[in-house]
């Protein structure tokens, strides 16, 4: 009988311990980086989507692990814009919403992740200008000064159509990409 209430105390203080190991409170301005589960893209997003990840490496404070590696990381789509198709520029932002330690959920305050696209409205006002000045050096070889002024006008709107068939140029942040966040206010974990 003594035996067995021996070996319920030892387990009692062994998960005591334990969990006296998994608490801590990060301070605001904490750095917490978080592995991304799946490609996510400007192009077809949208803002409040979830997206799953998990934290890329041990979070501490004083030597202690808070959260652990491999903890599950909660985001979500804080904002996107697609790029246009003459003028514009691809946005996505991802917020991290919470961690997951030891089966309970902690919500988190914290900066956003963002990315940014390449703009598109010097990309077509640089296509429409050479498509301008070739279309003048043809017109001129073919017709004068007349056919210069009309081979411009047919010059910049093949250019411009040119840029506009290229494609958009979208933001994406693929899967196994690691992003980094930064606690805005202290998070305490049990």
């Amino acid at each position: 009988m003594r035996r067995t209430w021996i070996a319920v105390f030892a387990a009692v203080l062994l998960c005591a311990a334990a969990s006296v190991q998994a608490q801590g409170t990060l301070p605001a301005g904490t750095a917490i980086s978080v592995t991304v589960d799946q490609t996510v893209s400007s192009k077809d997003a949208q803002e409040g989507q979830r997206v799953a990840g998990s934290v890329a490496e041990n979070i501490t404070v004083n030597g202690k692990v808070v959260i652990p590696k491999g903890a599950k990381a909660n985001l979500a789509v804080a904002s996107v814009e697609s790029a246009g198709k003459l003028k514009g520029q691809a946005k996505l932002s991802l917020k991290l919403v919470s961690v997951e330690v030891k089966g309970k959920t902690y919500t988190t305050t914290a900066s956003w992740f963002g990315a940014t696209g390449a703009a598109r409205g010097k990309r077509t006002a640089v296509g429409a200008g050479g498509g301008a000045a070739a279309g003048a050096v043809i017109g001129a070889i073919a017709g004068g000064g007349k056919g210069a002024a009309i081979g411009a006008v047919v010059g910049a709107g093949a250019g411009t159509a040119g840029a506009a068939m290229t494609g958009k140029t979208e933001v994406e942040i693929r899967a196994e990409s690691k992003v980094s966040f930064r606690l805005k206010t202290a998070l305490t974990v049990q």
